[in-house]
């Protein structure tokens, strides 16, 4: 644990948060024995090609005569998905990435990862495909919510404590995606062009981290780094697999691998999905042929077959693996859905807390408006493959109302509308065409229209037949209800799919169309095709019977939604009735943020501003009842022009299925809000470091260097409206002095002790941060950058002191004429305090001796 001390007339302090700590390795003896089975049964090079190919969309073949059944693997980070992808098979939903690193809290997202190895237990997964450890170097970056942060020694310890925990019971955690793959657009094919030391400071750096924490599997990128396509990259023996001594398996990105003998000759491990037409058969061929040396094949199926034995994949005896697995827990049970709750209380970060108006008196309350497009529905994922169905959220309205004593009224308006995509039909507005219950009809055909199997399904959106539906194949999908609408008017009535689209309503001919596919990224053929919208007139109560059929084909995906909007013109009055409520409120929460259709895999962001009407909003609502409270559900990122006019502003990310509940901990004071951003937020657009995620000529240019985030402001002098590391929390804290040593031989890392005290009113976690600059380099620098953190708990007047860690990496950079790590003798400024961009205190260090040529770091 970190060390506290406390002085002499107060009571002992807490420590939250402790430095990593890598997880015993398993015992490589026991890790042998499949290596023994493959070398000693001689696999012949078809079997061997053929292991390394997989065996399926999500599962590795299996090999009977070394006793491997096929690995299942599954999406992450945020849930298990599982080999299904379906509403039908549910699984938790935990708070974004981007939320656990909010926390700045390893020993949570360890207590998470452990709860991520139970679920995948559950449903029968070997290896997690997560965490992702690409940065935050752009706020457009449409997958920001699947990465810790833009800094990558944050990254590098939540990630490391995401990787210990998931791999303690029996899991493999798969870091991704290696490496420089920060954005989506183009993401397939870009180029990103980094120079040598801002690779192995910045881009490089999580991943180190990852290997020295014990990682079993790393993740090949689409894209290419200088020229080189991951899946081939010599960066995958150097310094992956040789420098580090990485000993794991690395596997491709689905459909990464693209050819036979520069990747069957790279350190790539596995092909997935499979079987893969490039390897297997053609890869086998390669090697008889001397393309592919027979070496390069062997190594592979030995470290296919040591990660088999580490997560229990070998018919080995139970000793001889890795971990051994605990009873998995039930998702529903109180215990699991207590530590979500609570992880989604600890990452909310309080950006603005005018006059204290956090936390609520429930007590004093009488008539509370809550407000926003994401108050009742609640938005806890973004989109891609990240995203899994959980059978249960609660939203911030029930969140809100569950937590107030009964007598309280609480009353609902949206103000705004963000939907982009066709809104999918629920169950609340829907009952079956035959039996009326609530809900919709979906029919499997074959190709001439033959019905070969239904089932009752709860919305309108369709991926996958129910499980032990036994359908491999069919040809066509067909969903219908009986839609009653809740207000007259034009009506959007929606089919997302690709291939010929038939719509129906009442058995009249709405669209009979072709809808071809627009790219060939996996995310838009699976998740998010296209869509075709028509208006039908309905009146307020009408029941219509709608039908929407897909013809499947097999390279389009199998995604159909049968969707309904409301009339645009409803929209008008949704402001006036949001500001009529604020007026009359003791308390107004305004729920406002982004969807899975503005934050996802597959694109990147176009405007960092909050979709629809929702900066005005909050403008509106905030001139009606100057004590407006502003919730922002987004996973990255937004612009917050309304900022100083709302009483207090909380940041609660996207936060999982018990978000509704962990937010109103939040809100009434029975959680800290106990979050540091991760990131910084930008005031505008054009001022932030790094914005543009578009390549050009198909490269994508990292001429900032080492500057990203807060390094990248300070290097302009220009200031965020919140900085990296800023968080308010309940507690007010003064930072009173800091000691450090005089000085720091080369190699050597060294502690530095900050004293503070609480003084507010309430019990107070505070993150004490510890940053490193050097005025005077003969190297180019960041004004300053992250080398400690340690989290520290108080009671109100309690002086505390904290120990933080400072690594030795932490004085060096990469000289890239040595390739090695040096440290620059001379002296170093540390600075400590509660932010990027608040440090109070300050100290000096200097390194002393040569110039580290003898005395790097290794991992």
């Amino acid at each position: 644990m970190t060390d506290i001390r406390t002085s002499a007339d107060t009571a002992p302090a807490t420590a939250d948060t402790a430095p990593a700590t890598a997880v015993p390795g398993p015992d490589p003896a026991a890790l042998e024995l499949g290596l023994a089975r493959d070398l000693g049964l001689e696999l012949d090079l078809d079997r061997k090609a053929a292991l390394v190919s997989g065996g399926g969309v999500f599962r590795t073949s299996a090999e009977p005569a070394l006793g491997l059944r096929p690995i299942i693997t599954s999406d992450g980070p945020v849930g298990v998905r599982g080999e299904r992808w379906d509403e039908s098979d549910t699984a938790l939903a935990l708070p974004s990435v981007t939320a656990m690193a909010a926390g700045w809290d390893e020993d949570l997202v360890r207590e998470l990862g452990a709860l991520l190895a139970a679920e995948a237990r559950r449903k029968g997964v070997d290896m997690l495909l997560a965490p992702t450890l690409n940065l935050h170097r752009s706020p457009l970056a449409g997958r920001h919510f699947e990465c810790f942060s833009e800094d990558p020694l944050l990254t590098g310890r939540i990630g490391a404590a995401y990787i210990e925990g998931v791999q303690s019971g029996g899991v493999a955690a798969t870091a991704k995606h290696y490496v420089a793959n920060d954005s989506e657009t183009e993401r397939l094919t870009l180029d990103a062009r980094v120079d040598e030391r801002t690779l192995r400071e910045v881009y490089l750096a999580p991943f180190e981290a990852a290997v020295r924490a014990g990682v079993w599997a790393v993740m090949s990128a689409y894209n290419r780094v200088n020229g080189e396509a991951m899946s081939e990259s010599s960066l995958l023996t150097e310094p992956l697999k040789g420098e580090w001594g990485f000993d794991g398996l690395v596997v491709s990105d689905w459909g990464a691998v693209r050819n036979t003998v520069p990747s069957g000759s790279a350190a790539v491990d596995l092909a997935m999905p499979g079987p893969n037409e490039h390897w297997a058969a053609a890869l086998a061929e390669a090697v008889r042929s001397g393309l592919v040396s027979e070496a390069a094949l062997d190594d592979k199926v030995r470290r296919l077959v040591r990660l088999a034995g580490r997560v229990g994949a070998l018919d080995a005896p139970a000793t001889e693996r890795a971990t051994e697995p605990a009873a998995a827990p039930t998702p529903a049970d109180e215990e699991t859905r207590g530590l979500l709750r609570r992880a989604a209380a600890a990452a909310a970060v309080l950006l603005h807390n005018r006059d204290a108006v956090l936390p609520l008196d429930a007590k004093a309350l009488r008539r509370v408006a809550v407000i926003g497009p994401n108050a009742a529905t609640a938005r806890v994922q973004g989109g891609g493959s990240a995203s899994v169905f959980p059978a249960s959220v609660v939203s911030p309205l029930e969140g809100i109302r569950a937590a107030l004593p009964d007598g309280v009224l609480v009353e609902h308006a949206a103000g705004a509308r963000t939907a982009l995509r066709p809104t999918p039909l629920e169950r609340a507005d829907c009952r079956h065409p035959e039996t009326a219950e609530p809900g919709l009809l979906a029919r499997y055909l074959d190709a001439d229209g033959r019905e070969l199997h239904r089932e009752h399904r709860p919305s309108g959106r369709v991926l996958e037949p129910s499980e032990g539906a036994g359908l491999d194949s069919f040809g066509a999908v067909e969903v219908s209800t009986v839609f009653r609408a809740p207000t007259a008017g034009r009506w959007r009535i929606g089919v997302v799919g690709l291939g010929r689209i038939v719509l129906e309503a009442d058995g009249a001919l709405l669209l009979d169309e072709y809808v071809p596919a627009e790219s060939d990224d996996p995310t838009y053929l699976h998740v998010s095709p296209s869509f075709r919208q028509v208006e039908l007139e309905l009146g307020a109560g009408q029941e219509v019977t709608l039908l929407a059929r897909r013809t499947a084909e097999p390279e389009h995906g199998r995604v159909l939604v049968l969707a309904a909007d409301p009339p645009v013109a409803a929209e008008a009055a949704e402001l006036a009735a949001a500001v009529g409520l604020a007026r009359g409120a003791d308390a107004v929460v305004v729920v406002v943020g982004t969807t899975d259709e503005h934050e996802s895999e597959g694109f990147d962001r176009t405007t960092l501003r909050l979709p629809g009407g929702q900066d005005a909003l909050v403008s509106a609502v905030a001139a009606a009842n100057p004590a407006t409270v502003v919730v922002v559900n987004t996973g990255g990122p937004v612009l917050l022009p309304w900022r100083e006019e709302a009483a207090a502003v909380l940041l609660g990310w996207f936060p999982g299925q018990e978000g509704g509940d962990g937010l109103a901990d939040v809100l009434f004071g029975r959680a800290e809000p106990g979050g540091r951003l991760p990131t910084s937020w930008p005031a505008e657009e054009r001022d932030a470091p790094v914005l543009d995620t578009t390549p050009q000529g198909g490269v994508l240019a990292y001429t900032e260097g080492l500057h990203i985030g807060y390094r990248g402001w300070l290097r302009a002098g220009e200031r965020p409206a919140y900085w990296f590391g800023h968080g308010l929390g309940y507690g007010a804290w003064e930072y009173l002095g800091l000691v450090a040593p005089g000085s720091v031989a080369q190699g050597a890392g060294f502690t530095v002790r900050v004293a503070l005290r609480n003084t507010g009113t309430r019990s107070s976690r505070e993150v004490v941060q510890v940053y490193l600059a050097r005025p005077a380099s003969g190297v180019e620098r960041p004004v300053r950058w992250l080398a400690g953190f340690a989290a520290v708990r108080a009671e109100p007047g309690q002086r505390v002191e904290v120990d933080v860690p400072v690594e030795a990496r932490a004085l060096q950079h990469w000289s890239v004429p040595d390739g090695r790590w040096l440290g620059e003798p001379g002296g170093f400024t540390v600075l400590a305090g509660p932010s990027s961009g608040e440090l109070p205190l300050t100290a000096a260090v200097r390194l002393t001796g040569a110039d580290g040529r003898q005395a790097a770091s290794r991992p």
